[in-house]
């Protein structure tokens, strides 16, 4: 039997590390432990989601999922 860790976090990185280069660093560490990942990378700059543009979107915390009351 398998199981799952769902994982809601961030992970800091230098500047100059860029989405591409740290979803191939990520992921290379799953497949080099056997292992599978199902889901999303966010890149954050300043406390702001990064859209696919490179323009700024919503706040982290105005996630309404973080922030149910809002």
């Amino acid at each position: 039997m398998e199981k799952e860790f769902e994982i809601k976090g961030c992970v800091s990185v230098p500047k100059e590390v860029s989405h591409d280069l740290f979803y191939d660093k990520f992921i290379e560490f799953i497949e080099s432990n056997n292992w599978s990942f199902g889901g999303g990378i966010n890149e954050i700059i300043d406390g702001y989601y990064i859209n696919p543009d490179g323009t700024k979107g919503k706040h982290v915390l105005d996630d309404d999922d973080l922030n149910p009351d809002i």
